[in-house]
């Protein structure tokens, strides 16, 4: 990486001093100080768009020049002085091996080398430009300046001014280049975003803060890498630290940041609907030296991830999957095995379809992929299955899942299992064996939504990953898939059938306290009469698809005339399922059956959720900076059942960390308010997020939008 350091006699300078006296130049030349001019609002901060990050390094970003002011100890000769930077990228807490640049001084700067010329001198001040590459390994860079002059050769370290480099969409070279500004100040620059969760036909939606120019963040992001165990010459390839990334975010086999936590209890940790942000995660994280923060599902693993790579300086945002289905035996397929009386054989369905599944998409360049397949790059940090030895996911092209090209790396096949797999029933038969009795072909990938660029509108991307459900280009990407399969075999020609079932609801769906009411819609497409006996079983579960327990479970019969269309009224009344639920209130309908007269078998499934209110965040006067402002923040308990050991958590509006508010117990449907005092230290528009912690209740938070005046 380092450039060649002969011939670095500097040229005649813009401005040149008159020469120096013989008696000047015998003496030597000494390095007295340097300016790295590092503070946020000088141009090296601005010019790089780095001004919003807190610390007060010098931030920058590769393939882009910066300047430096060097003090000597009499006026710089350039007939007889030289100058030359060392900059050394070393691991600050492993043993890995560095990196070591010399950055020599010439007249004219060329692109794509390290270099510096003289751009200003003053008296024994010399203004530098200094040149960096394109495809320069990120993190922290220890800088020397070498002078020599005819009486010897000086080193002056500039501790401790590290300069700290990132990556560079805005420069057309480097692997991460975004043409857009409007995505690169959302995709870079936002430092609030949004989360989407619950089903497709009820999305609920979450702000989050990614804090990645807070207090620590970026020393933690550097941390993070330090642990991946990598070699620093790879942290100049975004293909590589991405990956990295997604390993080292969840702690399974690595000491990554988070742990994951499914279960029903969150003791010695925190509940992952009541975290906000992702800044305390990473602090937290960074200042225990490496200690895994509990605890997270997926949508917190896609924040922390959206965080750091944001940090880091790559394009990323968080991308949500409705009916996302996890493939466990890589069949490409999403299996469901019922028996002779059509209910469903739990200990061999391992394949479980999640109600919604959070990751994240990076923009860059894939050189080690035939053209084409740049551009936006699925990362996964939640731990679901081991890729090459280790719990990570991407990045996977998504525009190689949509053409079922999953023989392309990285994890292809699982990404597209998971938005455009085919559920298939499998019934067992006498002889042990099991026959494909159903398929659905468009119920897995629905609604795959992120955030609007510049808005906090939802926009839906599905048709990046997958063409319209149904039409042959869709079909020829599933079998194409298909083939890399461990059951390549699949799809036989389809059999007559005449009768359908689907299940549907009304609006936005029930709430949490009050009854579910949905509908199951029976079709009869023949000219004949059918009967049959419908099976439904109505589980909690959690939103990975896992079942937790039956609530009720009941048998139908049904008569269709010719032609006939029924709709049966379904309702699952509060007090069946109120002692049943899990974090997210999530519920699934499965409704099996078989037409007496044809043996065509019925199977259907279909998830919902009980919603749950916000937090109600309104501001008491006007908010100026420097003046203390109250809040105020207003629940209704949805449940005629008491809230024991509430906790609020509220973080956003410029503060640099979570404020923490116990409140203890919430009585049943009781509206409860309290106030909080802040000082704004940010003028513009901020955000201020709440959310609340308890154990009966989850996924209740809130938004306030508020705009704080100058002094």
């Amino acid at each position: 990486m380092s450039s060649s350091n002969t011939n670095t006699t500097g040229g005649p300078s813009a401005s040149a001093p008159p020469a120096a006296t013989p008696a000047a130049s015998d003496t030597l030349l000494t390095v007295q100080s340097v300016d790295l001019l590092k503070s946020k609002d000088g141009p090296n901060r601005r010019e790089h768009r780095t001004e919003a990050y807190f610390s007060d390094k010098l931030i920058i970003r590769r393939g882009q020049t910066f300047q430096m002011w060097i003090e000597f100890s009499r006026p710089f000769n350039p007939k007889s002085d030289r100058l030359q930077l060392q900059l050394k990228l070393e691991p600050i807490s492993s043993r890995g091996t560095g990196i070591q640049i010399s950055v020599p001084l010439v007249d004219v700067l060329e692109d794509d080398r390290w270099e510096m010329k003289i751009v200003e001198q003053k008296d024994k001040r010399v203004r530098l430009a200094v040149n960096t590459l394109p495809n320069a390994s990120i993190g922290r860079y220890k800088v020397t300046v070498e002078s020599f002059s005819p009486k010897g050769k000086l080193l002056y370290p500039c501790t401790p001014n590290d300069v700290y480099m990132l990556f560079n969409p805005w420069c057309e070279d480097d692997a991460v280049y975004l043409d857009n500004e409007a995505e690169r100040k959302e995709y870079v620059l936002n430092s609030m975003g949004k989360i989407y969760y619950g089903t497709e036909r009820q999305i609920g939606t979450r702000t989050w803060n990614f804090a990645q120019f807070e207090q620590d963040i970026l020393e933690a992001c550097l941390f993070l890498l330090e642990r991946g165990q990598v070699a620093m010459t790879e942290w100049r390839d975004p293909v590589i630290v991405s990956r990295m990334v997604s390993a080292l975010v969840n702690s399974n086999d690595d000491y990554g940041v988070l742990m994951g936590n499914w279960k029903d209890s969150y003791e010695g940790g925190t509940s992952p609907t009541a975290w906000s942000g992702s800044g305390d995660i990473l602090r937290q994280y960074y200042k225990s030296s490496g200690k895994p923060v509990k605890f997270a599902q997926c949508w917190v693993f896609a924040g922390v991830t959206n965080s750091v790579l944001r940090c880091l300086g790559i394009p990323t945002r968080c991308v949500t999957n409705f009916s996302s289905a996890h493939d466990t035996d890589l069949s490409l397929t999403t299996d469901i095995y019922i028996d002779e009386k059509l209910e469903i054989i739990k200990d061999k369905t391992s394949d479980s379809v999640w109600n919604f599944h959070v990751w994240n998409e990076s923009w860059m360049t894939r050189p080690d992929l035939p053209a084409g397949y740049g551009g936006w790059q699925v990362v996964d940090s939640t731990p679901q299955e081991p890729s090459q030895g280790s719990y990570r996911c991407g990045p996977t092209p998504v525009s190689a899942i949509r053409n079922g090209q999953v023989n392309l790396k990285f994890d292809t096949p699982f990404v597209f299992a998971e938005v455009n797999s085919d559920r298939i029933y499998w019934q067992k038969k006498p002889d042990g064996s099991f026959s494909q009795v159903n398929v659905e072909k468009n119920s897995i990938g629905q609604r795959i939504s992120t955030k609007a660029v510049g808005s906090g509108a939802r926009v839906d991307i599905t048709h990046l990953y997958k063409y319209p459900e149904g039409s042959e280009e869709e079909r020829i990407a599933v079998e194409r898939a298909s083939r890399f399969g461990s059951k390549p075999t699949l799809y036989p020609s389809p059999t007559g059938n005449d009768v359908s079932v689907e299940i549907v609801m009304d609006g936005a769906g029930p709430r949490v306290g009050g009854d579910a009411k949905l509908s199951i819609i029976l079709k009869n497409k023949s000219s004949n009469q059918r009967t049959a006996s419908l099976l439904y079983e109505v589980m909690v579960m959690y939103y990975t698809g896992v079942l937790k327990a039956t609530v009720k479970k009941d048998r139908i019969p049904v008569t269709l005339k010719p032609q006939e269309t029924k709709t049966i009224p379904w309702t699952l009344l509060y007090k069946e399922y109120m002692n049943h639920l899990v974090d997210q209130g999530a519920l699934m309908l499965t409704v099996t059956g078989r037409v007496n007269e044809t043996r065509q078998i019925l199977a259907t499934q279909f998830n919902f959720r009980l919603s749950t209110p916000d937090l109600i965040i309104t501001a008491l006067g006007d908010a100026v900076v420097g003046k203390e402002l109250t809040v105020k923040i207003t629940f209704q308990n949805p449940l005629s059942q008491v809230l024991r050991n509430v906790l609020f958590r509220l973080e956003g509006l410029g503060m640099q960390s979570i404020r923490k508010i116990p409140y203890g117990d919430v009585d049943k449907l009781a509206m409860i308010t309290l106030t909080e005092k802040f000082v704004p230290t940010v003028a513009g528009s901020q955000k201020l997020l709440a959310s609340m912690d308890c154990r009966l209740l989850t996924q209740v938070h809130g938004v306030a939008d508020i705009v704080v005046k100058p002094k």
